[in-house]
């Protein structure tokens, strides 16, 4: 706070000229000059400058509103540079009853307790006896506006101001000696001291203001977090015959084959399933089941459309291996002795630079080609590539990332070329320059222009061809990427016909023959038929602890019911101990053992029941 106290002075010469009126000038006089001060003249200064109590505060915004640090846009505006530190400066202030006079610039500058949050009040100490509201009003009203005084009757008072920057404005006058008058009383002077006050107003106007900021902070957040919020799905209708029939003709159409499946997804997992509706279900999942057929030809048409674009792709290969064939002799008969001795340096040095970079693009193009039919041969001679269409999907992918490969490296051999016929166009300038000097090979000049002309037409051709194989290159990666999602899809189909398929094997299993004899008096044993269904279940060891755990608890339920009990009943039972139990499953797991568990029909007609005995005791015997 003492640096705080040094900045508010180092501005006093920013001060403008206010007139104040002295009450006695001549004595105002005599006491500046008993002090040692030099004598101002009536119009003194303002009190105090809003520069130097408030160095980051725009008079012109008229208020400060206190600073939220989470809000939006305050890191934004960098801090204005603070000052270079002075020493402090305070010059006297005239008023009409009294007048203030700075304390030694020797001396330390009075010290502040830490500033309350949203302070408006201040602390007034060290005022003369003699001094009424009215002084005081009088000095600390150019500080700002006052709301209240709140003055005692041992010298000190509580000013509290309608703004938070005016409190620096009073804190600037703690230090000053005051003086009513020109009196020299000791009732009249005293030395005032000026400090932050810790009211109950200003806290809770402080926390009124952050709370609505803290709302504003909050509206704001969640209106950008609804902007941002993806849009929900649509809900999915429930289940009624009408939507049956509409989601049935979905289930037809191709286009809209996907929404029809989650539509019939949800169904079935909100258990919409009933005896009722079987029927209609079972219509609409064997409508699904219909698409595989259309999946199995669209991925053949696929399949057929890679085979085809794979011959495409090897007969543009051969016909570029012929082409640099072809160059790479045209290269090889020009590096002979006919022909060699005629060509200068330069020209020597151009034509053993593309032979050796036509021989090179030509081992590469043979080697790929070679690549491929060795791949060829492979799927050839692989038996199982039916077994697995997602390697075979794979296969293609590499396909056609080679093919890919191949037109960049196509590309790359026609921008060598390029730049070699731009070699020999520059070659030709030089020499076409040469030639202007001398005047008597104009017939030689005359070759070498149409030779620019015809090196100009085939530079032309050239630079078509290449963007005619970027094109190419850009439309073979379209059909890649195509390919990519159509594999994608086609794995994630298959992946749910696996499970279709593994679901309806589950089903089958569960559905077991039930054999009942009728009896004399009512009650008879299927033993024939039990021997059947047992034979016809697989029965094969425990495949977990929880089987053993489940066969234990079953066994002791039924070893105290000896006459036997059904299988809601045993499920009701062991529901208690595991509610995630089916009664398909403990059904399940008995049938697995005949010799253990023995099924057993009492009644007749309406009041045929199907009964479970344990038999551990008699099947131990036979096995």
């Amino acid at each position: 706070m003492a640096s705080a106290a040094d900045g508010l002075g180092s501005a006093g010469a920013e001060q403008t000229s206010l007139g104040v009126p002295v009450a006695d000038p001549g004595a105002w006089a005599t006491a500046m000059s008993n002090l040692g001060i030099v004598p101002m003249s009536l119009t003194g200064p303002q009190l105090v400058a809003d520069s130097v109590c408030i160095p980051g505060f725009d008079p012109s915004l008229g208020i400060i509103a206190p600073i939220n640090p989470m809000m939006a846009g305050i890191s934004l505006v960098p801090p204005p540079p603070v000052p270079v530190e002075l020493p402090v400066i305070k010059e006297i202030i005239h008023c009409k009853s009294c007048t203030l006079f700075p304390q030694n610039p020797n001396l330390p500058p009075p010290s502040t307790r830490e500033r309350p949050p949203g302070c408006k009040t201040v602390f007034v100490g060290g005022l003369p006896e003699n001094a009424s509201e009215e002084i005081i009003r009088e000095v600390f009203d150019q500080c700002g506006d006052i709301i209240a005084i709140r003055k005692s009757k041992k010298n000190f008072c509580h000013i509290r101001f309608s703004e938070e920057f005016m409190v620096d404005k009073a804190i600037y006058l703690s230090g000053y000696r005051m003086r009513i008058g020109s009196s020299t009383d000791k009732k009249d002077s005293g030395r005032i001291h000026v400090d932050f006050a810790q009211a109950r107003d200003d806290l809770y106007e402080w926390e009124c203001k952050q709370r609505l900021l803290a709302r504003e902070e909050r509206h704001r957040r969640k209106i950008q977090e609804d902007r941002l919020r993806p849009p929900s799905p649509p809900p999915i209708m429930h289940y009624s015959e009408h939507e049956a029939s509409l989601l049935a003709d979905r289930l037809k159409d191709d286009n809209k084959f996907s929404e029809a499946t989650a539509v019939l997804l949800t169904w079935i997992d909100r258990g919409e399933v009933n005896r009722r509706s079987a029927n209609h279900f079972y219509s609409m999942i064997q409508s699904a089941n219909s698409h595989v057929r259309r999946l199995m030809n669209e991925k053949a048409l696929h399949e057929e459309e890679m085979e085809l674009a794979k011959e495409h792709f090897k007969n543009a290969l051969l016909s570029i291996l012929t082409q640099f064939e072809q160059i790479t002799a045209v290269l090889t008969a020009a590096t002979r002795q006919k022909a060699w001795d005629h060509f200068s340096k330069a020209q020597r040095r151009n034509i053993d630079m593309w032979r050796k970079q036509c021989e090179e693009l030509r081992n590469a193009h043979s080697e790929e080609i070679m690549g491929i039919r060795r791949e060829e041969e492979m799927e050839m001679s692989e038996d199982d590539s039916d077994e697995n269409p997602c390697k075979k999907m794979r296969l293609d992918d590499s396909v056609l990332a080679g093919q890919a490969y191949a037109l960049r490296e196509e590309n790359d051999s026609l921008r060598w070329q390029l730049d070699a016929y731009r070699n020999e166009v520059e070659l030709l300038k030089q020499e076409q320059g040469k030639a202007f000097r001398c005047d008597e090979d104009h017939a030689h000049e005359q070759q070498q222009q149409q030779q620019q002309h015809f090196l100009q037409h085939t530079l032309q051709g050239v630079q078509q061809q290449l963007l005619g194989l970027q094109e190419e290159l850009n439309s073979k990666e379209l059909e890649l990427e195509r390919a990519r999602e159509q594999q994608r899809s086609l794995e994630r189909e298959l992946l749910a016909l696996k499970e279709r398929l593994l679901n309806s094997l589950d089903a089958t299993e569960l559905s077991t023959t039930e054999v009942a004899e009728k009896g004399v008096n009512g009650f008879a044993v299927s033993c024939h038929g039990q021997e059947k269904s047992a034979e016809a279940v697989a029965r094969g060891p425990l495949r977990s602890e929880k089987e053993a755990l489940l066969l234990g608890i079953i066994s002791t339920f039924l070893h105290v019911h000896p006459f036997g009990a059904n299988i809601e009943y045993l499920w009701s039972y062991i529901q208690r101990l595991d509610t995630k139990v089916s009664a398909g499953e403990l059904e399940r797991l008995m049938v697995r053992l005949p010799r253990m568990f023995k099924q057993e029909f009492s009644g007749v007609g309406a009041t045929l029941e199907k009964r479970w005995k344990f038999c551990g005791f008699e099947g131990i015997q036979s096995a």
